[in-house]
């Protein structure tokens, strides 16, 4: 749906907020870029809707070209900004109605209703939307993006100044724009609505792509797992058949660490051996690296 190809940006001042970024997003996936504050995700995702101007490379949304053939290309897409760009005096319906207009479409209140519904603002529609809270102007920008029925949808910071039943809501109906086909990009600083929703990952940081890989794959491969044992007893010591695993040890309990990138299972050999040993515990817990913590990893890498 979307072909990112060596992707430069340079201001006139020489700062390069983009450094030849190569990406392929997929028809239909949900596309989490993740990034700290001025990495360069809201940069990238304005060069891709044609807002910033290319320095170098090309971008084609759906096979057309976002410079040359900006105006279909443009229709493809729903962007929803970080900031919140409405007019305050007029109502939450008529600006949602004037949006859709703006593409050419015709008219379709049955639609602008679902739209409202869903994002729970039918009760404000006839409200001018000066009246509304942060939440709800938000929500507003949303319905928007969606008026002209897009095909890819842009998320910057969607769920900034959100509550958390309205989020709820609204990655709801994320979901169901995923189920119609919609191709979805959002970057977002609560990194665990990423790893609850997206397909795919990446990561972006002084402007350079960093990893892009299918959300599962990036946990395997870059995460960690911990067993943590509650022994029956506090043993001074453990023997040496134990000396081959990373673990900690706090009183009773065992912590292990380990990954799945071995044939073997690390989880099977050590309660062979706690068997061998004749080691009894009372309780077992498994954990896995979320994926903020592989995202802070990541970028604490890059740094150094």
């Amino acid at each position: 749906m979307i072909t990112v190809n060596n992707l430069q940006k340079t201001y006139d001042d020489g700062f390069c907020a983009l450094k030849g970024i190569h990406l392929t997003i997929h028809p239909g996936e949900i596309f989490a870029l993740l990034g700290p504050n001025g990495a360069g995700k809201s940069t990238l995702i304005s060069t891709i809707c044609g807002l910033t101007k290319i320095s170098q490379g090309s971008v084609t949304i759906g096979g057309y070209d976002n410079v040359t053939d900006f105006k279909n290309a443009r229709h493809l897409i729903g962007l929803v900004p970080q900031e919140l760009l409405v007019d305050a005096f007029i109502t939450v319906e008529t600006t949602v109605k004037f949006s859709r207009s703006l593409f050419g479409h015709k008219p379709n209140p049955s639609l602008i209703e679902k739209i409202l519904k869903d994002l729970s603002l039918w009760d404000k529609r006839n409200s001018p939307i000066m009246s509304l809270s942060g939440g709800m102007k938000r929500r507003v920008m949303i319905a928007k993006a969606l008026a002209h029925e897009p095909k890819v949808l842009f998320l910057d910071e969607p769920t900034a100044g959100v509550d958390v039943e309205l989020r709820k809501d609204m990655w709801k109906l994320v979901q169901q724009l995923k189920d119609d086909g919609v191709t979805i990009i959002l970057t977002t600083h609560y990194i665990e609505e990423a790893e609850e929703v997206a397909d795919r990952v990446g990561v972006i940081r002084d402007g350079e792509l960093l990893i892009v890989d299918e959300k599962q794959n990036l946990m395997n491969k870059l995460g960690s797992r911990e067993l943590i044992l509650e022994l029956s007893e506090n043993l001074e010591t453990l023997p040496e058949a134990f000396n081959k695993y990373d673990f900690k040890k706090n009183g009773n309990t065992l912590t292990f660490t380990y990954n799945n990138k071995g044939t073997t299972n690390p989880i099977q050999n050590l309660i062979e051996d706690l068997a061998l040993s004749k080691i009894s515990y009372n309780d077992l817990q498994t954990r896995q690296s979320s994926l903020e913590e592989i995202f802070v990893e990541l970028v604490r890498n890059h740094e150094s």
